[in-house]
This record gives C-alpha cells, sequence and structure tokens, in this order.
C-alpha cells in the first residue's frame, strides 16, 4: 500500500488518469486529503473534521524541510513566509497563494488556515495579528451564504494583502470584488440569503430586538419566510455573538454597529412593503403592508412620505422643470429590491474600507514592506439556472487558470526555447481564446454588454440576440433556441448555460437619483455616509467622513457611470497586476462528491476536476521541468557565500563554480539562467543553513573568548579597586582611632584643669528636721611622744579625701598616696564615659538632676541642703549595682 500513496505525484511510475485517480482516492481513504505536485499543492475537501490543525501540528511545520513531513496547507504558508523573507531562491521578494477550485472545494477553509499559521510564524502575540484573523469571520458573516454547492460558499472574491517589516506582519488590506447582491432580495431553491440575517436574528436579545424593529425571521420574505431548527439557530447564536466579538477586537465603535444592524433591518422590513395598482393607473402600499413602511422609514431614519414617493415616482429635472414620473406595479418592486441590493452592497464595502482603515500598516512612507497575499475567489459554478453573477464568477476563474497556465506551461517552455534546453514541448489546454470572448474591444461579451446597457429602450433579449450575430462562428459559443434569452459558453472547466434575463438592469446597477438624495439626508449617520461616498474604478468604495459637497456628488455621479461588468474588468486586471509582480504559490482543490458527505469520492466528480484544471499536464512538466529559473546573477549573489569569497563575480564561471562545491545533480544551463528542481531550492537551503550553523559556532566561540578577556580584565580591575578601597579603610579606621584616643586625652586634660581651678563650694546650712547628732572621734591609741608635732588640719582638696590625721603621715606616704587617688579616679572617669555616660546624656546634654562623680562627703554636702525626702542614687564600678544614700 505504500507504493499507491506517494506524497508527491511526481514520483509516478505511471503517469496516466487511472494511477493518477487510484493514488488520490487511496490517500484520500486514509484521510491523506493533501498531496503535492512538486511544489503544487492538492487538497480534498473531507467535509468533516479533521486534527491536522492543532497547535502541535503547526510547530512542526515552522521552518522545516519539504521532504521530511507529510504534505500539508501549513507548508505551502511556511514556504511563502521564507521566500518572502528571502531565506530561499534569490532573496526578498513578494509572494502570493491562489487558492482555485469549484464552488465547495474547500477555499475559504483553505484561506483560513493559511492565515492563521502565517501569523504564528509571525510569532502571533500582537494585538495587530490577532485583529487580522478576526477579518475572515467577519467578511464570512457578510459576504457567504449557504448555496446548493456548498453550506459556506464565498459570495464575492477576495485578496488578503499582509504586509511585513522584516519578519513582522505590520499591516493588511483586503481587495474585495464582485459581492452577489441580487442573493439580498432573491435566492433559489434550497439556498439562503447571507450568514448575517440568520445570525443576527438568532443571536439578538429580545430588547435589542425591539430596539431595532425586528420581528420573527418568518415573516420576512427577503429571507423567504422561513428559518432553521432548533439546534441550527443556537449555532446561528454563536455565530452571532462571534461576528460581534470580531468587530470589537478589529475596532469598530459601538454607534457603527447599532447604526449598521439599524440598516440590516431597515433592508428586511423594505422587503416586506407590497404595491398594488390604483385605478389611476398609479401604484399605491397595500393596507397590510403600510406598517413596514413605516418601520422601513424609521429604521433608514428617513420621513415616511418621502420614502413612498421614492420608490413610486422617479422625479427628474427637464430645462429647469421638475417632472414626476409614476411607477407601474414591477418598477416600484424593481425600485425596491434595487435599494435593497444598494445599501445591503454599501454596508458591505464600508465594512472593507473599515477594516483597511484599521489595519493600515503604521509605519513611513519611505519603509520598504514586503507582501504575502493569498487570495481567495468564488469558484467555478454550473448551477440549473445561471445569471450575471455566475458569469462574471466563471469569467474570474477563467481568468485565474489562464494565470496559471501562464506560470506553469506557457513562461516556463518560452523560456527553455529561449534559453536553448533540450525540451518535449507538453501541450495543455490555453484558455486565452475563451478570455478574449469576454474581454476584446469592442467585440467582446462585457463590451456589448455595456453597449446595450447605454441604451434606455434595449431588452436582454436585444443583447443575447447581438451575442449570438457576432460569436456564432466561435467554438467557444453556443446560441441556445428558448424562448427565454439564452446562451452557452464552453469554458475550460465545461459548457454553462446562461440566462440573459435581468443582465442589462444588474450591469447598470443604478438607483433614482431622489432615492440617493433621501438617504443622503438621513438622520441615521451611517446610512448618510454610505450614499455619500464615491465608488472608485474598481467598484470599491470611498467613504467620506464629512458631510458631501456638491463636489462630492459630481464625483458620486460620474463614477456610477461605471457599469458592473466594467468595474469587475478594471478590477482583476488590477489583481492579476499584483500576482504577476509576486512569486505565486498554488493550492489546487477538489471536491470528492457533489453532495457535500464525508468519505465519499466520486471517482466522475473528480476525474472532471482533474481534467480541467490540467493536473496531469502539470505532474509532468512538475516531473521533467525546471519550476526554479534564476539568472546568473540572482544565482551568484544568493550563494557566492558558498564559495566564502563575497568579491566573487556575478557571471557563469562564479556560478559553476558554486555548484561544483555543492555537488548537487539534475540542473540545466542555459545562456543567461540556471535552471533547477523545485527540490533543489531545498538543497541549497540545506547548504547555506550548514553554513549559517557554522558562522553561529564560530561567532560563538569568538564572543565567548572576547567576553573572557573583558571579563578577566575587569576581575584584576575590581581586586585592584577592593584592594585600594581596604586599605583606604583601613588608613581611614587608623586615623579615626588615634583622633578619638588624642581628643579623649585633651578631652581628660581639659576636665582635670578645669578640676583643678574650680574653687570648692561652700556649704550651706539648710534647716533639718532633726538634729544632726554628733560624729564620733577617733580615740588615740598612742600618747605622742614629747618631741612630736600635734596634728594640724590641713585645707580639703579636689583631688584627695582629707582625714583628721593626713598630717600624721610621712611625706613619702603622703605622696604615693595622692598618685593612686589620681590613678584611681582617672580609672573611674574613664569607666564611666564608655559604659554609663549614653544612658544620661540627651540631645547632647547632661540633665540637671545628674552630678557627676562626687565623694559620699560631698552627697552628704548636697543632702544637707535639699528638704526631707530627697535622696541620691549611687552607681559603683565595682558592683554594677545602685545605692540608695
Amino acid at each position: 500500500m505504500g507504493e499507491c500513496l506517494p506524497e508527491d505525484l511526481t514520483a509516478l511510475s505511471d503517469l496516466d488518469e487511472k494511477s493518477l485517480l487510484d493514488s488520490l482516492s487511496h490517500r484520500f481513504k486514509k484521510d491523506h486529503i493533501y498531496t503535492y505536485i512538486g511544489d503544487i499543492l492538492v487538497a480534498i475537501n473531507p467535509f468533516k473534521h479533521l486534527p491536522l490543525y492543532e497547535k502541535e501540528v503547526s510547530e512542526i511545520y515552522k521552518c522545516h524541510e519539504k521532504s521530511s513531513l507529510p504534505p500539508h496547507i501549513f507548508a505551502v504558508a511556511d514556504r511563502a513566509y521564507q521566500f518572502m523573507l528571502g531565506r530561499l531562491a534569490t532573496g526578498p521578494r513578494n509572494q502570493c497563494i491562489v487558492i482555485s477550485g469549484e464552488s465547495g472545494a474547500g477555499k475559504t477553509e483553505s484561506t483560513k488556515h493559511l492565515l492563521r499559521q502565517i501569523m504564528e510564524l509571525c510569532r502571533a502575540n500582537s494585538q495587530l495579528e490577532q485583529q487580522i484573523l478576526q477579518v475572515n469571520p467577519l467578511l464570512e458573516a457578510f459576504g457567504n451564504a449557504q448555496t446548493v454547492m456548498n453550506d459556506n460558499s464565498s459570495r464575492f472574491g477576495k485578496y488578503i494583502q499582509l504586509r511585513f517589516h522584516n519578519s513582522s506582519v505590520n499591516g493588511a488590506k483586503i481587495n474585495e470584488y464582485l459581492l452577489e447582491k441580487s442573493r439580498v432580495v432573491h435566492q433559489d431553491e434550497g439556498e439562503r440569503n447571507f450568514h448575517i440575517f440568520y445570525w443576527m436574528l438568532a443571536g439578538i436579545s429580545s430588547d435589542d430586538k425591539e430596539m431595532y424593529g425586528l420581528l420573527d425571521p418568518t415573516q420576512y420574505r427577503y429571507l423567504n419566510e422561513q428559518h432553521g431548527s432548533e439546534e441550527i439557530v443556537k449555532r446561528w447564536s454563536e455565530k452571532y455573538h462571534v461576528v460581534c466579538n470580531a468587530m470589537d477586537m478589529v475596532g469598530f465603535q459601538e454607534e457603527e454597529k447599532v447604526d449598521m444592524l439599524t440598516i440590516l433591518a431597515g433592508i428586511l422590513s423594505l422587503g416586506n412593503i407590497v404595491f398594488e395598482p390604483t385605478e389611476s393607473d398609479t401604484v399605491k402600499v397595500t393596507d397590510k403592508s403600510m406598517a413596514w413602511l413605516k418601520a422601513t422609514a424609521g429604521q433608514f431614519g428617513v420621513q415616511q412620505e418621502e420614502l413612498f414617493k421614492s420608490l413610486t415616482c422617479t422625479l427628474s429635472v427637464t430645462r429647469g422643470e421638475a417632472i414626476c414620473r409614476q411607477h407601474n406595479q414591477q418598477q416600484a418592486e424593481d425600485a425596491r429590491d434595487s435599494i435593497a441590493k444598494v445599501a445591503y452592497g454599501r454596508v458591505f464595502g464600508w465594512i472593507v474600507s473599515k477594516v483597511n482603515e484599521l489595519l493600515a500598516p503604521n509605519v513611513d512612507s519611505n519603509v520598504e514592506l514586503n507582501e504575502i497575499g493569498i487570495l481567495d475567489i468564488f469558484g467555478f459554478e454550473n448551477f440549473a439556472v445561471n445569471r450575471f453573477e455566475q458569469l462574471c464568477i466563471n469569467l474570474a476563474n477563467e481568468q485565474l487558470q489562464y494565470f496559471f497556465n501562464h506560470h506553469i506551461f506557457l513562461m516556463e517552455q518560452n523560456e527553455y526555447e529561449e534559453e536553448g534546453i533540450e525540451w518535449e514541448t507538453i501541450t495543455f489546454k490555453d484558455n486565452k481564446p475563451i478570455l478574449d470572448l469576454f474581454l476584446t474591444k469592442p467585440i467582446g461579451i462585457l463590451s456589448l454588454l455595456d453597449e446595450q446597457s447605454a441604451f434606455p429602450q434595449a431588452s436582454d433579449k436585444d443583447f443575447v440576440d447581438k451575442l449570438n450575430n457576432n460569436f456564432k462562428a466561435s467554438p467557444h459559443y453556443q446560441a441556445v433556441r428558448s424562448h427565454c434569452p439564452m446562451f452557452a459558453v464552453i469554458h475550460y472547466a465545461g459548457k454553462v448555460q446562461y440566462n440573459g434575463g435581468g443582465f442589462l438592469d444588474k450591469n447598470r446597477d443604478t438607483i433614482p437619483a431622489n432615492i440617493r438624495g433621501l438617504f443622503i439626508n438621513s438622520i441615521t449617520p451611517l446610512l448618510s455616509v454610505l450614499f455619500a461616498a464615491t465608488v472608485s474604478r474598481t467598484g470599491t468604495l470611498m467613504p467620506h467622513k464629512a458631510k458631501p459637497t456638491q463636489k462630492t456628488q459630481d464625483n458620486f455621479n460620474s463614477t456610477r457611470k461605471q457599469s458592473v461588468g466594467a468595474q469587475f474588468k478594471h478590477s482583476l486586471a488590477a489583481l492579476m497586476e499584483k500576482m504577476c509582480a509576486a512569486s505565486p504559490h498554488f493550492v489546487r482543490c477538489i471536491k470528492p462528491n457533489g453532495n457535500k458527505l464525508p468519505d465519499q469520492l466520486d471517482s466522475q466528480v473528480v476525474m472532471d476536476q482533474l481534467r480541467y484544471n490540467g493536473l496531469l499536464e502539470t505532474i509532468r512538466i512538475r516531473r521533467d521541468g525546471f519550476s526554479w529559473r534564476p539568472s546568473f546573477t540572482e544565482f551568484a549573489q544568493r550563494y557566492n557565500i558558498l564559495l566564502l569569497n563575497p568579491g566573487l563575480a556575478l557571471n557563469k564561471e562564479s556560478c559553476m563554480s558554486i555548484l561544483k562545491t555543492t555537488k548537487i545533480q539534475g540542473w540545466k544551463c542555459g545562456l543567461s539562467r540556471l535552471f533547477f528542481k523545485s527540490w533543489h531550492q531545498e538543497q541549497l537551503a540545506q547548504l547555506l543553513e550548514r553554513l549559517g550553523r557554522a558562522a553561529l559556532v564560530i561567532q560563538k566561540n569568538y564572543r565567548s573568548l572576547c567576553c573572557r578577556r573583558r571579563y578577566l580584565t575587569l576581575l584584576v580591575e575590581v581586586h585592584r579597586q577592593q584592594q585600594a578601597q581596604r586599605d583606604k579603610e583601613l588608613m581611614e579606621a587608623r586615623e579615626e582611632e588615634e583622633r578619638t584616643i588624642n581628643e579623649e586625652m585633651d578631652e581628660k586634660m581639659t576636665d582635670m584643669e578645669q578640676e583643678n581651678k574650680r574653687p570648692a563650694s561652700m556649704p550651706v546650712p539648710q534647716p533639718r528636721m532633726k538634729r544632726p547628732q554628733p560624729r564620733p572621734r577617733s580615740i588615740l591609741t598612742a600618747v605622742p611622744k614629747s618631741g612630736d608635732f600635734a596634728p594640724v588640719p590641713r585645707p580639703r582638696s579636689k583631688q584627695f579625701e582629707a582625714t583628721p590625721f593626713d598630717n600624721a603621715l610621712g611625706a613619702e606616704g603622703a605622696d604615693e598616696r595622692v598618685w593612686e587617688g589620681s590613678k584611681k579616679k582617672t580609672n573611674t572617669i574613664r569607666w564611666f564615659k564608655e559604659t554609663q555616660a549614653y544612658k544620661v546624656v540627651q540631645n547632647g546634654a547632661v540633665p540637671c538632676w545628674f552630678h557627676g562623680i562626687i565623694h559620699r562627703r560631698e552627697a552628704e554636702d548636697l543632702l544637707r541642703e535639699k528638704p526631707v525626702g530627697c535622696f541620691l542614687i549611687r552607681v559603683g564600678q565595682s558592683s554594677g549595682l545602685h545605692t540608695l544614700i
């Protein structure tokens, strides 16, 4: 079975339709919905959820090698991102991803996955990136609808331009093409209106319904008076809240959302206005629908009478005179539906314009931005009844098929011939004659349609007759015999029969001037802005912030002269110009069956798509051809680093030297460029990556060496500074200690001098409560000799404590006693300063109650002068205790 499941169809040994179909069928049964054709991805819609898009899978496909992982839509996103950054091929360049296929083939889902993966690649964590991701659900709500072929069919085309500065996204722009406005007023059996109407009615609260004037969904004619089951309505309600969150995230204001919902409610009410003829050949609104007329006028913010006049008559000015032309019933109904279509189209255009305004790049105009474009456009359609919208849709698909053929077959094979490369020409189905059938001037389908639209009296039958007369000889056109105006075109995807009814009116897409003037003066701000806006040549709405001036009116009128067909042709030309300026990546989507059922593959349905997409021929040219064809200069500029010679000449010889070094095989050399297979890009990228890793190793080690040297130098300097600081601190400490000792000695000497100079204070007697008792006198133990002198009292001194017997001491003993007393007092003073002074000093001063170091006798003298009850507390050095005296 492994041989039946090649991941790249260019590896098929037998290249024919049967082997191609069998290979895709076997892979589809194994839920392998992605397959490569070289660098082209084929995606089959599984019609069910598959575990292929989780966060873990997204991480695996970041900067991966193509051959190392299975085919995936994430791989296409990564490849485009790497090319945009210049990491592959020949330097940075704009990229575009073209997603094509039938309606229901899965193009919209593929776009979602691509967009999400690209945001992941550029680290999707900023507000801008989250805003970009919310654009898809917002546009899907207003631009997608259910058809018989697809439950979520895009009824418009969009080209998303992601703008990058370096590797980060810096802005985005949405280009929209040909919204199917006719769906607002009419849906075929099995189809629905745009999603937003159903989601709004299912998700809006009861209070808001009353505020907007909304009723039960089954009452609205524009919704075919039907709704969904309870389960479906619940899912719609969830979708509505997702859309509201998306609008908040992108940046819409609350007032804008209210106005927008009011206009949508007005469109639904407008569809319920019914007309009936009167006896005077005019029309009136039926009695039953008068309430709807009143509701519509209120929701649109206009006068009821003015709205009625705009619906039932056309006011024109001829030679300065106003002429009112009354409508018949059909004309009134056409005017009603025309207002609904234009109003919805303007709302959608305003949403796209608002998104572009909010997501515009915030950089200087001089900064060059790279770009990745993603094209998600309506698929090829062939319904039971095909109208003007299907013709435009299929024309767009013809243009995309031509773009694919031009890049894959025409341009590539022309280069082989010009460069002298041996090549067996591969024939392909060229659809350029079909494009010429539509776009040639002055004889082309669109040109003839514009010509007939310019005549007010021309009919759809006249238009079809003119087509039959001009193209009856064309092999791609067939006249159809029918009572209705019918014709057929042989498209690249098969024959499609078109009903020409309504072609002229839809191409004109005009509304009466009085209706435009009425809505410009609406009190609903958004409605006024929408109808005062101008429309570009490509049909893009350009709103004006201020009230319109006369100049704005003139611009509006002039741009409305562009028909829908002309606008679509110009927009297609602009789209092709953007895509041709970028490097394309192709995703070909395949629908497995026509019933939208999972796990079922209809061989005939798939084979038809393989044939008209030209996948068999694509496999051949991707297998045998050379998809990458850089010039000598481009290749040498990109890969000269492989020779480690930045000054290498940019010529053929340099390219040969580079390729000889790489040892890759299978390439060819032309006259001015080289020819490579798609996998050669990855091989060269691997060589560059290996060289880059080597450069990183060298840089790492060199920077490590430089940093270590700087570190060691700094470390020596730090140690030197630390040692100097320590020496300085030690010197300062010594100086401080010496200074402290000197200050203490000076203070001691000063204290001693002051003590010696201070006179002894004479005691002052104080009255006492008790009579003092006489002191006991010492008794002489010996009688002095007759030769001894009697003891004589000496004066009191602060330095020495005198006794009555001091004179009895000899001179030698007296000197020793004086020295010992002085030493004892010095020690006492030092002890007190070091251990006790901080306890009594307050704010640098000694309190009045502290008397310092005094003798007991001095203490008694102090108490003698105090009243009874006073006491002294003595602190002794030896005991460390307090003594009460």
